[in-house]
């Protein structure tokens, strides 16, 4: 999930240690939900909420349907300022990529806006559905899901959920670090030829030099 330039979302200060915006940028964004709630309400319903994510965003219509579904905690077509900035919250963590973070400041938050059907755990399968929220992948997921599935009963309950969550964040910041050494590896002999070729002259061997030596 990335923002899109030139949204307003890219100009909040964002605080990435405790990701949270300033007290004056958290006014911004409460002024800027205002002007998003045409209808007075101080809410937004799912149409309103759908238009700001596809203007701020590149999500899918199904995720972002999805995504107004988890932040809809009483079930009533509708959210209001505090749902609205955790969002913006989620969206500024991805955009600084301090997600691990985010779920390490606010993982009790985290797990219950993941935790989609009310049971106080996440399974694999809701997982992998909201996983986009914080850029997981799929395949860190399937990995280790099960390893720190400690009870055995094929769900994370709130502790499980915060190791794992902070394992697929290792693993996926691994992978980048091992992409990123492989591309260096394969660069590397092009740019050390280029280097060691470089203004170097090639003296002809004695024999075809010219010059011979004289006994007496």
């Amino acid at each position: 999930m990335k923002l899109k330039k030139g949204a307003l979302l890219n100009y909040l200060d964002f605080d990435s240690v405790y990701c949270l915006l300033t007290m004056r940028n958290a006014k911004i964004l409460s002024d800027y939900f205002k002007l998003l709630d045409v209808h007075n309400r101080n809410t937004l319903n799912d149409i309103q909420f759908y238009h700001f994510m596809h203007h701020v965003t590149d999500l899918k219509k199904k995720e972002i349907m999805m995504t107004f579904d988890m932040l809809d905690w009483n079930a009533n077509g509708e959210i209001g300022f505090a749902q609205f900035y955790m969002l913006v919250c989620i969206l500024l963590c991805n955009e600084y990529h301090v997600e691990k973070n985010f779920i390490f400041r606010h993982s009790r938050l985290v797990f219950e806006l993941l935790d989609m059907d009310g049971g106080h755990t996440i399974s694999p399968a809701e997982f992998q559905a909201s996983g986009f929220l914080f850029n997981l992948k799929g395949h860190a997921i399937d990995k280790i899901f099960y390893e720190f599935d400690v009870s055995g009963d094929k769900d994370l309950n709130y502790k499980e959920f915060k190791m794992f969550t902070m394992a697929c964040i290792d693993m996926q910041e691994d992978t980048k670090k091992m992409r990123k050494l492989q591309v260096r590896r394969t660069n590397t002999p092009r740019q050390e030829r280029g280097a060691t070729n470089a203004g170097v002259t090639h003296t002809p061997p004695d024999s075809q030099s010219g010059c011979s030596s004289h006994t007496d």
